[in-house]
C-alpha cells in the first residue's frame, strides 16, 4: 500500500515536469513581433 502511493506521486510529478516542460517549449517557440490577421470577422492586430 505505501509503495503504490510513493509510485502514484512519482507518476504526477513526472506527468508535471513533462506539462510545464511542453508549456515552456511552446511559449518559447512562439515568434516574436506582430501578428495580422485577417478573416471574416475584420482585421485584429497583436503584439507578441
Amino acid at each position: 500500500m505505501r509503495t503504490n502511493s510513493l509510485y502514484l506521486i512519482i507518476g504526477a510529478l513526472i506527468v508535471v515536469v513533462v506539462a510545464l516542460g511542453i508549456y515552456v517549449w511552446r511559449e518559447e517557440s512562439k515568434p516574436s513581433g506582430v501578428e495580422l490577421r485577417i478573416d471574416e470577422s475584420g482585421i485584429s492586430v497583436e503584439e507578441n
